[in-house]
């Protein structure tokens, strides 16, 4: 049976006691956790499908849960916070985060969001999930880039990224068009998140004769297969 739990952490617990209420009442299976402390035992122990889990944290604060949910898994995850600014959002979206909504928040929405990033990480049957190029194997089969032979340390957004631009060589994107598009959601305000996300990929893949992650200027960027 497909598993169709999702994790809520946050320590208020009327806010958990509402989002479980809706999160029921649309089919899911929910456990909840209310500190920092046990976040991570618990979300080894469930397993859950997706993470809903609040910045502001008793013991281990959500960024740094987040941080080690994605050196272990591609597991999605959603931000809540009380700050809905734009640097909030950014450090979000550069830690792997795959959705983020300040509160205070409509409980609907908060459903919808965690349907939109179910609906976009659900593996697809009919889709081709893996590339194949010169030196370079991307993988969102199992997650994992393949360089020369040898595996890369890379976090699953930077993945994503990259199987992105891969998959569409030669093609132009903008900032705006990767965040909606590997990021999911639409993004207000500062886009630099894909630039720093683009440098690490750069740093990690280094000069290849093949292939290249380039930037086009005033633009955005663009994976380019070169000719053997």
């Amino acid at each position: 049976m497909e598993n169709n739990t999702i994790l809520v952490i946050d320590d208020d617990r009327n806010i958990l006691s509402i989002i479980e209420l809706y999160l029921k009442k649309a089919g899911y299976a929910v456990c909840t956790c209310t500190t920092g402390y046990d976040a991570l035992e618990v979300f080894r122990a469930k397993k859950p499908m997706l993470v809903v889990l609040d910045v502001m944290l008793p013991g281990q604060d959500g960024w740094s849960i987040l941080h080690e949910i994605r050196q272990e898994s591609a597991t999605p995850v959603i931000m809540l916070t009380a700050k809905g600014d734009t640097g909030e959002r950014v450090r979000g979206l550069e830690l792997g985060a795959d959705d983020y909504i300040a509160k205070p928040f409509d409980s609907n929405e908060l459903v919808a969001r965690i349907k939109a990033v179910m609906r976009r990480t659900a593996p697809h049957p009919d889709a081709e999930r893996c590339i194949m190029l010169p030196e370079l194997t991307v993988s969102l089969e199992n997650y994992s880039v393949e360089l020369a032979g040898e595996q890369l340390d890379m976090p699953p957004k930077e993945i994503e990224l990259l199987y992105f631009l891969a998959s569409h060589a030669g093609k132009v994107f903008t900032r705006e068009q990767l965040l909606e598009q590997v990021w999911g959601f639409d993004f207000f305000g500062d886009s630099r998140t894909v630039d720093v996300h683009v440098k690490r990929i750069r740093e990690k893949l280094g000069e290849r004769p093949h292939w290249q992650l380039k930037t086009v200027w005033g633009v955005g960027y663009k994976f380019e297969i070169r000719p053997v």
